[in-house]
Order: C-alpha cells, then structure tokens, then sequence
C-alpha cells in the first residue's frame, strides 16, 4: 500500500520547487545523472578563449556559459523565455554579455557573419540556417544536445510505451549541418545513468524539462505517479538513461 502521506508530502514538494533557468542543484541528494567524457563546460571555456567573439544560443539562465574562465571580447547570448531572460542577464552581467531575445526555432537577432564560435547546450531545435548565416567564415559551432529516447524510461512509466522519433538522431543532425553549408568534423554519442531517488524529484524533472512529458502536471498523471512512488520505495531508485551528443560544425572559409 501506498504511503499516503509521504506520497501527498513528496508530491507537494515536487511541485512547489523552483524550476526556472538551468540550475538543477536543487536535485543535490535527491537525483543523479553522469555526464558525458567530453566535459561540455570545459570545452567551451578553453573555445571561447581563444575567439575574440561568442554567442550562446538557447543559453536558459545563462548558468553553464557564466562557469567559463575567460569570456570573449565579444559575448552574447540568446533565450527565448523572458523569465530565464530576466536570469541570464544577471549570471552573465560579470562578462558585459549582450542577452537577447530570440525564438528557438527562428531567425536569430543579429547580422551576417558575426561570431566566430557559436556555442549551445541542449538546444530545443536547431536553426542551422542561422547558425551559418552568423558564423564567420571559418567559425564554427559547437553543441552538445539531446539525443533521441532520452530518458525514454520515465517517459514510458507515465504515458505508457511511446514510439522514438528520430527527430534527434545524431544522422538527421549531420544531414542538416551539411545542408546549411557546414562540415561536421566530430560528432559523439552518450547514454548515461540517471537515478531519481523519490518522486519529488521525478516530478520536479518532469516540471523543469517539459518536453520529457509533454504539458506534465502531477495532477493529471497522479496514478502513474503513485505507482512509481511505490516502485522507488519497495526497490530503490529509479533508474533511466538520458541520451546526448557532441556535434562540431565549421563554416567554409
């Protein structure tokens, strides 16, 4: 039998913790994850450098770009929700970091040939169009993202079996690239070891990274989350797989 007032405490919990920008410390004790060998922030912080010009797209609070050790004389970023907006613009202020606001699946505000590293972590989509139209030639650009059937496992626990798309593929990506103009030189996959270790973290995941479970209220899936309440307390906790790949593109000089 479910425990229904830890179920009902946890449940509250899930639901009133913080999930703006992309700072997931508040999962500290409560959930893990690995993180790919290429070492995302240290890549970028040793690229951006070396350039005299650097835009982040998609940069959510701007919490990952604000780690690195030496900005470019030239740093911008974009965001498409004004309350992260609001976020980036002050984790970024230390760098004198223009932050504007730009749709993810549109044209990005800025002119031809501006950067000479484009960089983005999990992007929503990628408008590879834009990201060649305001690379240098010679530029490049630089992104690890997530791949298809990620954390497909929690996905499937609360809406039931759900086909893969390959929308992500790391192929469709490559394809993309090379339509746009550019020529991919690295391109890496990852699968890695998530554990939530009660459901408020599974809800506040599924609140914070909203395209797990597309339109997720606890409300509307309160079954489904009291059964993985059960599972996580009788076996320990819940394990699934979050999918990501590096991709390198440069512009032609």
């Amino acid at each position: 039998m479910i425990t229904e007032r830890c179920f009902d405490e946890l449940r509250a919990e899930g639901e009133q913790a913080p999930v703006d920008g992309w700072d997931f410390s508040w999962f500290a004790g409560r959930a893990t994850e690995q993180r790919p060998s290429w070492g995302y922030l240290p890549l970028i912080s040793d690229r951006l450098a070396r350039v005299a010009s650097g835009l982040d797209v998609q940069t959510g609070g701007g919490e990952v770009l604000a780690k690195i050790a030496t900005p470019p004389a030239h740093l911008a970023a974009t965001e498409s929700w004004p309350p992260n907006l609001e976020i980036a613009r002050r984790n970024l202020a230390k760098f004198d970091a223009i932050v504007l606001e730009a749709p993810d699946d549109g044209e990005l505000p800025f002119g031809d040939n501006q950067f000479e590293l484009v960089v983005s972590r999990h992007p929503t989509t990628t408008v590879w169009s834009e990201i060649a139209r305001v690379l240098e030639p010679g530029g490049s650009y630089l992104s690890q993202q997530v791949g298809p059937g990620s954390v497909r496992e929690l996905t499937d626990a609360i809406m039931g079996p759900q086909p893969v798309s390959q929308s992500r593929s790391t192929e469709r990506a490559r394809v993309d690239a090379e339509a746009a103009g550019l020529a991919v030189i690295d391109l890496r996959t990852a699968a890695l070891r998530m554990e939530f270790n009660d459901i408020a973290a599974v809800i506040t995941f599924l609140r914070k990274v909203i395209w797990t479970v597309p339109g997720f209220t606890a409300a509307a899936y309160l079954p489904q989350l009291a059964t993985l309440h059960e599972q996580i307390e009788a076996t320990g906790p819940f394990i699934a797989h979050s999918q990501r790949f590096l991709i390198e593109a440069i512009k032609a000089g």
